[in-house]
């Protein structure tokens, strides 16, 4: 019958204001806001690369926030360079293999996406990455800039790491052990 409606769909007007939950604060909480950013880490030598973050103290692999009309995949690579002066290709498959023109770009698959809580109202959508050294050497340990440093697994306990942190790393080192 026209202008009826299902009685299996329910239409609203959207939350009432008693819906809405409250802070602790006794604010009305709203949507966050949310970032995407990029982490990325870069495996070499049965290590990888980590520097201690100046805001939080923590080790941390590089990564930042993906600038607007920048796609992931070139993010990963500039926060890499930016922040070690090292250049890195990112380990992983593609969506599909489609070669004919008009075809979509194939971007590296992320290895997680995870949502972090940055702060009051705030948080980050993060893209993780594995990536390996574009000219790599077997002589030593590629010289990286100031605050990177090279870690074992071994080395994990000495530093300030968080589990996440140390899992993705321990998955990362894994993935792309030498000789895989």
């Amino acid at each position: 019958m026209p202008g009826s409606r299902s009685p299996s769909i329910q239409y609203t007007s959207g939350p009432k204001a008693d819906d809405i939950p409250f802070s602790p604060l006794g604010q009305h909480m709203t949507t966050p806001s949310r970032d995407f950013t990029v982490a990325v880490f870069v495996i070499h030598d049965d290590r990888v690369l980590l520097h201690r973050h100046r805001k939080l103290g923590l080790w941390l692999p590089p990564g930042g926030h993906i600038e607007q009309n920048e796609l992931p995949d070139e993010a990963a690579l500039r926060e890499v360079e930016e922040e070690s002066g090292l250049i890195v290709e990112l380990e992983g498959p593609r969506g599909v293999e489609v070669d004919e023109p008009g075809a979509p770009q194939q971007l590296v698959r992320p290895e997680g996406v995870q949502l972090e809580n940055i702060g009051p109202g705030h948080q980050h959508i993060d893209l993780i990455y594995f990536a390996r050294l574009v000219e790599r050497t077997e002589k030593s340990l590629p010289e990286v800039s100031e605050g990177m440093c090279w870690f074992t697994e071994e080395e994990f306990a000495t530093i300030d790491l968080t589990n996440e942190v140390a899992t993705w790393a321990r998955k990362a080192l894994v993935a792309l052990r030498r000789g895989a």
